[in-house]
């Protein structure tokens, strides 16, 4: 068994030297990220959002990242029904990590800087909203808005993670795994609607400085069982976790009517890291036992030399068993979420 330091007292997440104040896991960011001090320069700093959000008919995807010597920015259309994933990045260069705001929590619009598509993200309340306008897609042009519920009573997936490398290298990670969804996407003359009781949004928010080469391993689902809404975020490549010496955490955690059930070390096993075969997932304490089905999987390669990629992401259905803190066993069937197993240059 790893060890697992909760986060219960609110600091800045940096030291003046750019080490880290705190490592460990939390419910909610309550680390200030005090970017004034970070560690490194520009060039090495990664920052990202990205947002899902899915029904078991179609799904819409939102991502910017900024790493400061590029920003990329894409969007991805899922059809689950016809088993089609489409969509669209594009890049900006040398935006000198100026782009996303420092907090997740704090009310912000990021305007896309792109001439392709006009898209955002805006965080209003207790509101996350998405929008998306390019009149190019498929030759017949999307175009919509999806606001997501962020509920604040509901415990959130946090991270703060160190590096044995250097101590001035980090990963905060702030995951909101599910939020009811609510809106329109038009597709063409087709519009495809969003209905808070059956789509969910994700969220991902990411801060860090980390080496070169990095390898991750991510999953999520959410959805409502027996009447309770249940999610999950399983993961680990990142830094010290689980058991290696010197780790303080893992970050996975199930979630039962929005509150943190935490578990301590899941493993993938998937074949050559296959997404078009079933991917099962298991625990060190016996509590969490799952099996994705494929219905999209997606592999992705790109090298242009300082960066590469190696991307292998399927979406589909997790069935099997989690057992919350009291010892009850919760059996999920076919819940939509995806996983992922990325290496990254970058």
């Amino acid at each position: 068994m790893g060890k697992l330091n909760e986060i219960t007292e609110y600091s800045d997440l940096f030291n003046e030297d750019g080490s880290l104040v705190q490592r460990g896991w939390a419910r909610k960011p309550i680390l200030k990220y005090n970017k004034e001090n970070i560690g490194k320069g520009w060039a090495r700093i990664k920052e990202w959002d990205h947002f899902s959000v899915l029904n078991k008919e179609f799904g819409f995807q939102l991502t910017i990242g900024d790493i400061g010597y590029l920003t990329q920015m894409s969007y991805v259309w899922l059809d689950f029904e016809n088993k089609v994933r489409q969509g669209k990045g594009k890049f900006k260069f040398f935006t000198k990590s100026k782009l996303l705001p420092y907090s997740s929590l704090e009310d912000s619009i990021i305007e896309f800087p792109s001439k392709k598509f006009n898209a955002s993200i805006e965080k209003k309340g207790n509101k996350r909203i998405l929008s998306i306008d390019d009149q190019t897609f498929m030759d017949k042009g999307i175009k919509g808005t999806i606001e997501l519920d962020d509920k604040p009573e509901w415990d959130n997936t946090v991270v703060v993670t160190g590096y044995k490398e250097d101590p001035r290298l980090f990963y905060y990670n702030h995951k909101i795994n599910m939020m009811p969804a609510e809106g329109t996407i038009k597709i063409g003359e087709e519009t495809y609607q969003f209905e808070p009781e059956t789509s969910f949004g994700l969220m991902d928010w990411g801060r860090g400085i980390w080496p070169y080469h990095t390898h991750w391993l991510w999953g999520s689902a959410c959805g409502i069982v027996n009447g309770i809404p249940v999610a999950f975020n399983i993961g680990y490549g990142f830094g010290l976790v689980g058991s290696e010496e010197g780790a303080t955490h893992t970050e996975n955690i199930i979630f039962y009517d929005g509150k943190t059930h935490k578990i301590d070390e899941v493993e993938f096993h998937h074949e050559d890291r296959d997404p078009t075969k079933p991917w099962k997932f298991t625990s060190n304490d016996n509590r969490f036992n799952m099996v994705l089905t494929p219905i999209i999987p997606h592999t992705e390669k790109l090298n242009f030399g300082l960066i590469s990629l190696n991307s292998s992401l399927l979406h589909g259905f997790y069935t099997g068993d989690l057992v919350l803190d009291n010892g009850e066993k919760v059996h999920v069937e076919e819940m939509l979420g995806h996983a992922e197993d990325i290496y990254w240059r970058w």
